[in-house]
């Protein structure tokens, strides 16, 4: 476990998954802890794609791969290449395993820095390919919601009139279910997660906050560069996931080509993409 400290936020990380186990904000804890009741995950990395494949698997010319849900990376052990009190990054480079599921030489460097009261997560993938490659990256982090979810808001940073999109298995429907018209706050409900998740295409925000309603406990999260957005919670559990995502589940019918997948990005042969979020407490 590495851990990060610097007076007022403390980051527990595992290297299984590069995977934050434990945050303390002035000695609370702010991260969910992962009860196996409801779910085990505190905050997985999702790599090379985010959300389920019809089938799970996708073709590249002509060949057919199978992937998980959400991609490897959560399930894999990464190797922590650098530390200091304040800052540590993590590696995970394509092996025999990876390269039978997704076709392309890769590096995913995962780095969590701290910055006062706030986590940077910085996310770099390096296509070691001849080859264009393509893939999806996304955050997945649970925050502890010990009062119930409904005592919370999201609070968008612009006005916002959104659709939920709707899910058919692991891939979304046709159809979308409108929950917020011209307004910034949208109030948590346990129904809204009954099926699975919220799931926005069309977030004009790149911040929201998760706000408790009643005492005023926040986390404010950024996400420049990533398109989607969604929220999750398991039923009757205490947290909600806030997910920026920079790829999306295909919708029903979808071709299985990755090369024609929505939200796809494709990162020419011997190039580096980068992204980062922020969490504020």
């Amino acid at each position: 476990m590495t851990i990060l400290n610097n007076g007022t936020v403390k980051l527990e990380i595992d290297s299984h998954g590069a995977e934050m186990q434990s945050v303390t904000v002035n000695g609370e804890e702010r991260l969910w802890d992962g009860n196996p009741a409801f779910w085990s995950g505190r905050a997985p990395v999702l790599f090379p794609i985010c959300g389920g494949l019809p089938d799970d698997c996708f073709t590249y010319n002509g060949k057919e791969y199978h992937l998980p849900k959400h991609g490897f990376a959560r399930s894999m052990d990464f190797e922590a290449v650098s530390a200091t009190d304040i800052s540590a990054t993590f590696s995970l480079k394509s092996n025999a395993q990876t390269l039978a599921q997704y076709p392309w030489e890769f590096e995913l460097l995962v780095t969590y820095s701290l910055r006062g009261s706030a986590i940077d997560i910085g996310y770099t993938v390096k296509n070691k390919s001849d080859s264009t490659m393509y893939f999806s990256i996304g955050s997945h982090e649970a925050y502890a919601c010990p009062e119930g979810v409904e005592d919370y808001d999201i609070i968008f940073a612009e006005e916002e009139t959104l659709e939920t999109c709707d899910l058919e298995g692991n891939l979304l429907a046709k159809t979308a279910t409108p929950v917020l018209k011209e307004s910034r706050v949208l109030p948590m409900y346990d129904k809204y997660f009954a099926i699975d998740a919220l799931i926005f295409k069309d977030v004009k925000s790149r911040k929201v906050t998760l706000r408790n309603r009643k005492t005023g406990k926040s986390v404010f999260v950024t996400f420049e560069g990533c398109p989607y957005l969604l929220l999750w919670k398991k039923p009757e559990a205490g947290y909600l996931c806030i997910e920026p995502w920079t790829g999306i589940p295909p919708t029903v019918g979808s071709s299985k080509e990755i090369t024609k997948k929505e939200g796809i990005t494709a990162l020419p042969a011997q190039d580096t993409f980068k992204i980062q979020h922020s969490l504020y407490f």
